[in-house]
């Protein structure tokens, strides 16, 4: 009995997954397995903690880099040059404004920071309207894993445009 393929509605153009210096090789390469099976773009912002040929990056991605849509930007001042333009939304633990409460459009960019670190004070505070979170139990973990929070907000954006 074949199987046929659910006529998902992807949106063009996709989303865009940045990680502002990701630290920690399995994350970027779970994100990078995520993007390649939504279509999304991952913009990764240099420096990274890693080589993209580092062994546990593939590992973690497996054998579908092939299929990844991956920019290397050199800071976050050259990432801005060629998309600074683009709505973006920033995901931290400090801010209240749940990422269900936004409403994500086909080329939106769902912006990381560091995983010990997040993203830079200076860089929530001039986008204050722009930055989100998802809710957890007061007191019980500090943060989510990189890959699942970048998961989970990917495929709400995707929901919006019902897929």
């Amino acid at each position: 009995m074949s199987k046929e393929s659910p006529p998902w509605n992807w949106p063009n153009p996709p989303f865009g997954i940045v990680l502002v210096e990701p630290e920690i090789p399995p994350n970027t390469g779970n994100i990078a397995r995520t993007c390649g099976a939504t279509g999304s773009v991952l913009h990764l912002i240099k420096p990274l903690g890693f080589s993209l040929s580092e062994k546990a990056v593939r590992r973690a991605g497996l054998d579908y880099w092939e299929h990844v849509d991956i920019h290397v930007h050199d800071s976050w001042e050259a990432f801005l040059h060629t998309h600074g333009d683009q709505r973006m939304f920033f995901f931290s633990t400090k801010t209240s404004t749940p990422y269900t409460d936004a409403t994500f459009l086909p080329g939106d960019l769902l912006v990381f920071g560091p995983e010990t670190r997040g993203l830079p004070k200076e860089l929530l505070a001039s986008n204050p309207t722009q930055v989100l979170t998802l809710p957890m139990q007061e007191g019980k973990v500090r943060s989510l894993n990189l890959a699942t929070t970048a998961g989970t907000v990917l495929y709400e954006a995707l929901r919006q445009q019902q897929i």
